[in-house]
């Protein structure tokens, strides 16, 4: 009797492992994402929800200012694939406007003169000190040679980092878009600034700035930031580089660089008050966000510490 039971037994046991099986693929499938994220600038990761829930969420790629030039890495690096961020700028003097010269070196070892247009510039400076104060966001003139030069404000003491964004029109490079970085020290007694607690809101200038959007560390997730003054909408923001509003952000520990990317795209002269984005942060913990808007023809930069679970 035993003997005769087993084959029906060793059937039903195999029909349960591959139903669970089944069910497995089935969630591992549910859970993926074809929207290209892993591409995203700093990102190794896929969307939060469902590909069906994440498309209604996140516009496709095709369709946000800026997606095509997306730079991939967190930027900590002075090469990638042949490039070189170089400098012989090591040290800058403390309290006062400094320029800073560099050049982007090609697999060649020459020094690239041929950049894409992206976002109306050819090249995107930012520093940044290591307690993420002193946020600058320069576009610098590049000589005959390929040098290039960033005037710098003002810079505080301590250890800064600083950024270059751009995309090769020519050569291995073209239509890849980097981030490359170097580190300087401004010399001088250093006093660092603790990081500002985690909020929704920011003032600069009168304005008020909300973020709406809870991000998960490696997670693509949409953004919104609204721009209020004295509590009302603010619907005169001026296009600023192809778009409303420039948002990055920069992590606290290692100042790593992310680049959110607007996907409310420009129409007509004046926009706002709400603005949407598309953010990628790839680790957890605090990052300090930088939001540039323009209207009346001035500038004006909020800043708001964002914790990512």
């Amino acid at each position: 009797m035993f003997a005769s039971t087993r084959p029906a037994v060793r059937r039903r046991a195999l029909a349960v492992a591959g139903t669970a099986a089944a069910l497995a693929l089935t969630l591992t499938a549910c859970g993926s994402s074809n929207d290209g994220s892993s591409s995203m600038p700093g990102m190794d990761h896929g969307a939060k929800s469902s590909a069906s829930a994440s498309a209604k969420a996140t516009p496709s790629m095709g369709d946000i200012p800026g997606m095509d030039h997306m730079a991939d890495g967190n930027g900590l690096s002075d090469n990638k694939d042949g490039y070189r961020l170089t400098s012989k700028d090591t040290t800058l003097a403390a309290g006062k406007q400094a320029a800073y010269r560099f050049t982007v070196n090609g697999p060649d070892g020459k020094p690239a003169t041929d950049f894409a247009v992206d976002q109306t510039k050819r090249m995107h400076f930012y520093a940044i000190r290591s307690d993420l104060t002193g946020f600058q966001h320069i576009h610098p003139i590049m000589a005959a040679d390929g040098t290039w030069t960033a005037d710098l404000d003002t810079l505080a003491p301590g250890a800064w980092r600083m950024f270059a964004s751009f995309t090769p029109d020519s050569g291995a490079g073209k239509g890849t878009a980097f981030v490359l970085s170097r580190t300087v020290s401004v010399l001088g007694p250093e006093t660092k600034t603790p990081l500002p607690a985690a909020a929704k809101t920011a003032e600069v200038d009168g304005y008020t700035v909300t973020v709406k959007g809870e991000p998960m560390a490696g997670m693509a997730h949409p953004m919104t930031v609204t721009v209020t003054k004295d509590g009302k909408p603010v619907t005169d923001l001026q296009p600023y580089l192809d778009t409303y509003a420039h948002l990055t952000a920069f992590h606290e520990g290692d100042t790593a660089f992310a680049h959110l990317h607007p996907t409310t795209k420009v129409n007509g002269d004046l926009g706002g008050p709400e603005l949407s984005f598309h953010a990628e942060l790839p680790t957890w913990g605090n990052w300090r966000l930088f939001l540039q808007f323009q209207t009346g023809g001035k500038l004006h930069t909020a800043a708001l510490t964002l914790n990512v679970g």
